[in-house]
């Protein structure tokens, strides 16, 4: 047992310095079949020429009252489009968020397991006639997640150039701002 005090001290603080660094970094969670509603950035179009498209791009819609969880507003997801019936079958693939709060922002990138449903809970996307799809960003839809979602955040190189100009006072590369020095003639 440790008796003296700065010995303790010094104990517990080497206890914290190892620590593994994800023990205190944030991680963006979401459970395994959480529901989050998303719309297409752009329109998608499948059909006559083409009953596939890879590479769409969708974006969270908040305050969805059919969805289980949120995103972060600032988010784009990565995913495939197929055309199956009188559906349209979407999966996500890839996700990009970024979460900002205050002055600071945290960014999250990573892989996802999810496929659409309509808000009645049906598989596919309702936005297919006479073997057509046509699908709008005015279109919200579901994601349901197939397992866990837990992604690490990752560095924020602008976060860590404004913790050093913060951090500046009045010298160094953090600061853009030249010391204070005599002119050279006295004046």
């Amino acid at each position: 047992m440790i008796k003296n005090p700065t010995a303790m001290l010094t104990a517990a603080g080497l206890a914290l310095l190892i620590l593994p660094t994800a023990a205190t970094a944030a991680t963006l969670t979401l459970p395994a079949d959480a529901r989050v509603a998303v719309q297409v950035i752009d329109d998608l179009l499948l059909g006559d020429d083409s009953d596939r498209r890879d590479d769409i791009l969708m974006r969270p819609v908040s305050d969805d009252a059919d969805a289980t969880h949120e995103l972060p507003e600032y988010c784009v997801l990565v995913g495939n489009a197929r055309l199956d019936g009188e559906r349209l079958r979407i999966t996500a693939s890839y996700l990009t968020c970024i979460e900002a709060e205050g002055g600071d922002s945290e960014i999250f990138s990573g892989e996802i397991s999810a496929a659409a449903y309509e808000a009645d809970g049906s598989y596919g996307v309702d936005a297919c006639q006479e073997g057509r799809c046509e699908l709008t960003p005015a279109h919200v839809f579901q994601l349901q997640l197939a397992s866990e979602l837990a992604i690490e955040e990752q560095e924020n190189p602008a976060e860590q150039i404004n913790i050093q100009r913060r951090q500046a006072e009045g010298t160094g590369v953090a600061n853009p701002l030249p010391a204070e020095r005599p002119t050279p003639n006295g004046d």
